[in-house]
């Protein structure tokens, strides 16, 4: 379900426990340290509000200083970051989390993801844990992971009770990920997209192409508007003041059923990231 801001032209995604998050963000990833607060900067100037970083990007501090010095009131920017796999567990998960609210310089999160199962450490479920008492504490809003297959999500839920309110998985149109937003669907997690624009590799695919032709858009802007049509909640980056505002400007037109349908059939199960079944780094 959807919710319309009065004072914002993203429409926000009701999650299952009642809280809203913009369907549209910015995200940080490969963004250096030095270069965040900027980038950043230039995101909320043109109109975003949610950003998500992570502790392993190393940008938690310049991400937090953007934040903060914009002046917003602290309500009005949603804020997301991750747990690193190296500090899954229950106790060095909380540490993970005092560090990097330290580094975001922020009294409350309004997300925190799992960032990868790292199913051979069998970590995750002792991991959420973690985040539901974090919840509790009333330190994150909402709580969820990322990269989390079928399996891993019928695990956590059934030994924690609790289903994450958000899933964030690498999904494009060459990787549609069509099982798992079924799942998804069925289960009330919203699915949000990483590596919405498969790291650049589809801004010159020919289908891409050719229909942001017709509708005189970019590429991107054309892929954003497919995730936003499809229901996902989708976060790109750049690092370019242009692209950053051009890829917010996906509000004032639509794809039709064809074009929706030639973008789906990309799909040929793609990857540009890891495989969450087999990624181990940092475990």
């Amino acid at each position: 379900m959807t919710y319309k801001s009065e004072t914002s032209a993203v429409p926000a995604i009701v999650l299952s426990d009642g809280n809203l998050i913009p369907q549209l963000g910015f995200g940080v990833f490969q963004v250096p340290a030095d270069d965040v607060f900027p980038v950043v900067t230039a995101a909320l100037e043109a109109g975003y509000r949610s950003i998500d970083t992570a502790a392993i990007y190393g940008n938690e501090e310049g991400t937090g200083r953007a934040i903060r010095e914009f002046g917003l009131p602290r309500d009005e920017v949603y804020v997301t970051t991750k747990v690193w796999n190296e500090h899954q567990g229950f106790d060095s998960t909380l540490r993970a989390f005092d560090a990097s609210m330290d580094r975001l310089g922020l009294d409350y999160l309004d997300l925190y993801l799992i960032h990868w199962p790292i199913a051979m450490a069998d970590k995750y479920v002792d991991t959420f844990r973690a985040l539901q008492a974090l919840k509790a504490q009333g330190r994150v809003r909402s709580i969820g992971v990322s990269n989390f297959t079928v399996a891993n999500l019928e695990r956590i839920i059934g030994e924690t009770g609790e289903t994450p309110a958000v899933n964030q998985i690498e999904l494009h149109p060459r990787l549609a990920q069509r099982e798992l937003r079924e799942f998804h669907a069925a289960h009330a997690i919203a699915t949000e997209a990483w590596s919405p624009l498969g790291q650049g590799t589809l801004l010159d695919d020919k289908t891409i192409m050719s229909i942001a032709n017709e509708l005189g858009r970019t590429p991107a802007q054309v892929i954003i508007r497919w995730h936003l049509q499809l229901g996902n909640i989708v976060i790109p980056k750049s690092v370019t003041p242009s692209r950053i505002k051009a890829n917010f400007e996906v509000f004032g037109f639509e794809l039709s059923k064809q074009q929706m349908d030639a973008i789906d059939a990309l799909d040929n199960g793609g990857r540009v990231g890891p495989d969450p079944d087999t990624f181990s780094i940092g475990a």
